[in-house]
């Protein structure tokens, strides 16, 4: 992917992305930017294209995403929820869901959940947590703050890390 783009002036973009022009104009220039690559159907892919590309392979394999599938709106939604920082187990003050800065997420906002999630692990503050406190981004149950023990011991989680 772009990595090299998706820096911490693209993460900030991101968060700021509803407090002023010059952020949202950041954010779509980065997004739109062309990588070089053709698609299927011999159009350049743009950063979009390959953070949609990467969020689908490290979070939606579970939910049927084949090889080389751009995740859209429904499986952005339906995924958003599972994504925590913080380590296996119950761990109430450092469960810290990615989805709280979209309340909704739909057919406006998907890829920037999405770009958001891979700007994080790329230069924001949770790459920070992974390289220095040992927190990582777990891909686990919906809502682990209620799950039983027995659920919380027979958890499936994914672990992103470096």
């Amino acid at each position: 992917m772009a990595q090299r783009i998706i820096d911490k002036a693209f993460y900030d973009a991101v968060c700021h992305f509803d407090e002023n022009d010059e952020s949202k104009d950041y954010y779509y220039e980065i997004m739109n930017t062309k990588i070089g690559k053709t698609d299927e159907q011999g159009e350049e892919e743009t950063v979009r294209d390959q953070i949609l590309r990467v969020y689908a392979m490290l979070f939606c394999e579970d939910i049927g995403a084949q090889p080389g599938y751009k995740a859209g709106p429904d499986e952005v939604e339906a995924t958003a929820d599972r994504l925590y920082i913080g380590t296996v187990g119950f761990d109430p003050e450092h469960w810290y869901r990615m989805r709280y800065h979209f309340p909704v997420i739909d057919d406006d906002n998907y890829d920037r959940f999405a770009a958001l999630v891979i700007a994080d692990l790329n230069a924001g503050p949770l790459r920070d947590a992974i390289l220095n406190s040992g927190d990582m981004l777990l891909v686990g149950e919906m809502d682990p703050l209620h799950m039983t023990r027995e659920h919380r011991l027979n958890q499936k989680v994914k672990i992103i890390d470096f």
